[in-house]
């Protein structure tokens, strides 16, 4: 008895987009047809149909549009195309290698701007300075070589940071 009230399922539809690639295939299927066919009648009497014209002085009908002519430079063209595309799409490899790599230049010389900040802020808190002999002892500086390594961490300050520090 539930059955008869039963509701059925809906139908489902083509989706537009299948409709559209069914007649694509359909006209690339039926794409020859309209190359030029000939229709004449051979010595015997029968009608005879081909995309080739007859032999010899033959009447012949000429049966749809005869083919659009080939562009000659169409080649040349695609090739020229192609080589642009190509371009570009060098163009924006390298581009993007520029952008990475001043990326790369720019974090490296805010590292050493840090660095140098750190080691001249440690010099002029007055902590002791060192550095490393050939066989890797650290050796403190004395006041002239501190003054020394001072002016060289100022300078590096002004080439990795732009200016002293506020």
């Amino acid at each position: 008895m539930l059955d008869e009230f039963a509701i059925a399922p809906p139908r489902r539809r083509v989706p537009r987009v299948v409709g559209a690639c069914a007649l694509a295939a359909a006209a690339l299927v039926a794409w020859p047809a309209l190359a030029t066919t000939y229709k004449w009648t051979d010595a015997s009497g029968h009608v005879v149909y081909s995309d080739q014209p007859p032999p010899g002085n033959v009447k012949a009908e000429m049966i749809g549009p005869a083919p659009p002519p080939a562009n000659p430079n169409a080649v040349k063209d695609m090739a020229q195309k192609d080589l642009e595309l190509k371009k570009r799409q060098q163009d924006r490899v390298d581009a993007a290698a520029k952008v990475e790599k001043a990326k790369e230049v720019d974090t490296r010389r805010r590292d050493l701007c840090l660095a140098v900040r750190g080691r001249l802020k440690e010099m002029r808190e007055g902590k002791a300075v060192f550095r490393y002999d050939a066989s890797g002892a650290r050796v403190t500086l004395n006041d002239s070589e501190r003054a020394a390594e001072m002016d060289k961490q100022v300078a590096a300050e002004k080439t990795y940071c732009g200016g002293p520090s506020t």
